[in-house]
Order: C-alpha cells, then structure tokens, then sequence
C-alpha cells in the first residue's frame, strides 16, 4: 500500500479499530454493572474529535520507516483515547458544560442524575461518574496500545514516549492549576501549554510512532524540533478559538474560558500592555462566572485594542515557520513530509 493511499481513510481507520476495541469491553463488561457509563464514553469517544494525536503517531510510524499496518492503526488509536481520558477530566476541572457540541461528560450523568429524580446531588453525581468515565478511558487507553498487535520489544519502544507523555500532561494540568491561582504570567502560560497541550498534540505521538518503528534517536529529535512549536501554534489557536470562536463550529460556548478566568498567553499579552482603565475593566470582568455576552464583547476589544490578538496571531506564525522548516531539514521520505505539512496547516488553520 502506498502512502498517498493511506492518507484518506486515516481517520476511518482510526474509528474503526476504537468501534472495534469498545466493541471488545462491551461483551466483557461486569455482569450486573450498570451500562450507562460504557454508552456514554461509547458516544464520546465515537461522535467527535479530530483524530490528530493518532494522524501524528502513525506518521511518526511511516517516517521512521514502519509500513503501513492494522497494528499501528490500533497503536495510534489508542492515543485517543488517552486524549478522552484528558478531555473529561479537563472539563470537569474547567466547569465547561459543553465539548463537541454536546453536554460535557459530567452534565450528561447530572441530567442522568435529575431526570431518574435519583438521591443525593446531582452535579456531584456527574462529576464523580465523569472521573470514574476519565479513568476508564485511561486505563483503556494502556490496554489498547499494549493489545494493538506488534511484536512486544517495538511496543516496549513506543511506550517510553507514551509514558512521558502522560507524566507531562498531568504535570501540564497541575501547572495550569497553580497558575490559575498565582503566577498568571506569559512565560508561565506557554510553559503550561507546551506541557499540558503541544507535547502530547504532536511531538510525543510522532515520537511514539517513531519509536514503534525503531527509529533512529535523531529522527526522534528532529520530530521534537517541528513538533514543539507546532504544538505551542496548536493551543495559541485554541486559545483565540475559545475567545472569539463561534460556538456553534468550535462546539464550546465561547463564554467559558472568560468565565474561569483562563491564564491564557493572549489574556497575559493584554493584561501586559492594557492602559488603566482596560486593566480595570478586565480586572472586573475576566474571570466573572457571571460573565455575560456583552462583557464578552467588551473582553474581546480591550484584546483587539491592546494588539494581543495580533501577537498572537503572530507568535502563531512564527511557531509554524519554525516547526515547517524543522521538518523541510529533516530526513523523511517526501510523501510523510508532504503529509506532516498537510497535518501542520490543519493544525493551526482551523475554526474548531
């Protein structure tokens, strides 16, 4: 099979082998366990995402020289659900009730909670189901990767870059958590987005996927020279997505990162350059939980009018320049340095 001719179907692939594997928990699931949660994370996993954590491992894989397999379908998909894993415990962290255009795993199991007029409270039913759903989905994400078929000393390879990918995300959230509460600096807000979001978006899957392959310790190196900041240039968009995205593409109500105060590098970028009254004014509005659409639209200006959107929109340039020029040097067959691009452009050119 060529290349080129896996490239379209990656992420039909890619579902069909987690279809395959719920599929597998589905007929070993406890008798007498409740099924609520495994069809619920089912929906989940199933009815959204981009597939891009799982479209980096595999060419990872085909740029370390391994040929296109169902096995490394399985091993890519894994990381999805990895990626579920950190999704579910993030929302419930962030209080966002919506991800992918639907509730978010917590309010599902609430409104599960009020509907059946159950005992108890609600929202601290939705919460602790949603982390037992997260847990599951880590604990499948381990599964799935070791049972993805390839002989066990190339998943031994690939699961060191797995496991320092977990350690740096949890790490990466912890951060995000102290920095919520104390240091709300740019510095320390890329440091959080390197940590908790662009390692594990590009560098640590192509680098799984490498391994996996046997690749050389410099082909591992030059993935972490473009994957880096095409990662940062990843969240930099995610972060102007949550600000000034429309809900009804990103799938998340643009209020939620203003509501929770996000130290995000655009808000920092802001806060930096505002004169006194911006300062106030953001001062008295971000991080309102009572936040309203017209504050939103107050928030947005002081960002426009300070120029932080248009630093940001540069460092997101900037970023990717230098991760496309990493990877024009590195050694690859050109159709996987074709499809990195084509991923890289994806990545940082989006609407969701």
């Amino acid at each position: 099979m060529t290349l080129q001719a896996t490239r379209h179907p990656l992420r039909q692939r890619f579902d069909a082998a987690l279809t395959d594997f719920i599929d597998r928990q589905d007929r070993t699931w406890p008798d007498g366990a409740p099924r609520g949660a495994l069809d619920s994370l089912r929906r989940f996993i199933l009815a959204g995402g981009k597939r891009i954590r799982p479209a980096f491992c595999y060419w990872g894989w085909r740029g370390g020289g391994g040929e296109d397999c169902p096995e490394v379908i399985n091993a890519a998909a894994a990381l999805e659900l990895f990626h579920a894993f950190a999704l579910i415990h993030d929302d419930i962290i962030d209080g966002s009730d919506r991800r992918r255009g639907q509730p978010s795993m917590h309010r599902v199991f609430a409104t599960q909670h009020d509907r059946h007029a159950w005992r108890g409270d609600s929202l601290a039913f939705g919460r602790n189901t949603a982390l037992l759903c997260g847990d599951l989905c880590a604990a499948w994400a381990e599964q799935m990767f070791h049972e993805c078929g390839l002989p066990p000393h190339q998943i031994h390879q690939g699961y060191a870059a797995f496991a320092l990918m977990r350690t740096e995300v949890i790490a990466g959230q912890y951060l995000d958590l102290v920095s919520s509460v104390g240091d709300d600096s740019v510095a320390s807000a890329l440091i959080v987005i390197r940590m908790k979001t662009a390692r594990y978006t590009v560098t640590r899957p192509l680098q799984i996927g490498a391994r996996l392959a046997g690749a050389s310790p410099a082909l591992c190196a030059a993935f972490a020279e473009f994957g880096d900041p095409l990662g940062d240039a990843f969240q930099l968009r995610d972060d102007v997505l949550g600000v000034f995205g429309d809900p009804a593409v990103t799938g998340k109500p643009a209020l939620d990162d203003l509501r929770e105060g996000k130290p995000t590098v655009m808000m920092g970028l802001a806060r930096n350059v505002a004169d006194r009254a911006q300062a106030a004014r953001l001062a008295s509005l971000f991080g309102d939980p009572e936040l309203d659409e017209a504050g939103a639209v107050e928030i947005r200006e002081i960002i426009r009018a300070t120029g932080a959107l248009d630093q940001i929109e540069q460092m997101i340039r900037v970023r990717t320049d230098a991760g496309l020029a990493a990877l024009a040097a590195a050694e690859l067959p050109p159709p996987v340095r074709t499809a990195l691009t084509e991923l890289a452009a994806a990545a940082v050119n989006r609407t969701h």
